[in-house]
């Protein structure tokens, strides 16, 4: 995807709606350029993480290898990540903060294509939501790699990923189906 020229950023889209923040995300990204696409290409960012040598802290830790990073959520919603350790993955759903100004249009490589079928970060609501994998929860703090969010984007919610219901692999994928197509 090509990167918006600086007339398109805003320096800050506040977090507006229903929806209440129930944490912050704490990442090595603190500018879109140079910020994994998508989390599939924060898995292998500067050579991908490795296997957690130390332990993990009961603060925020990040680490641009792998995108490693930290939910910190809000004291009230502690007890809410009950049972979620037991999962390899988790949808979080997250505010872009930092997020270009929508567009009808955009071009995720060299075709222009409609918003609505890219992934583009030019969103009318900049929501977004990645699958990352989990790595392990101290007190409040959730431990993640392969993150695509900047930091400081309010965390809106967290699902436990689960295959039987997020994996559809035989589906059509419109445009991206053809060579070197990245969404």
């Amino acid at each position: 995807m090509s990167s918006p020229t600086k007339k398109h950023l805003d320096p800050l889209v506040p977090l507006e709606g229903p929806w209440k923040a129930v944490g912050t995300i704490h990442s090595p990204f603190r500018q879109a350029v140079g910020a994994p696409v998508q989390p599939f290409a924060a898995r292998t960012h500067l050579g991908g993480w490795d296997p957690i040598a130390e332990a993990l802290p009961e603060s925020p830790f990040v680490q641009e290898q792998g995108g490693r990073g930290t939910l910190e959520l809000l004291p009230r919603w502690q007890e809410a990540l009950a049972d979620l350790e037991g999962f390899g993955r988790v949808w979080i759903v997250y505010w872009c903060h930092r997020g270009p100004k929508a567009l009808a249009k955009a071009r995720p490589g060299a075709v222009e294509t409609g918003l609505f079928a890219t992934r583009a970060a030019h969103r009318p609501n900049p929501l977004a939501i990645s699958c990352v994998r989990l790595l392990g929860i101290r007190g409040r703090f959730v431990h993640v790699a392969e993150l695509d969010a900047l930091d400081g984007s309010p965390l809106l919610d967290i699902k436990p990923y689960v295959p039987a219901y997020d994996s559809f692999p035989d589906v059509r994928t419109g445009w991206l189906d053809g060579p070197g197509r990245v969404p």
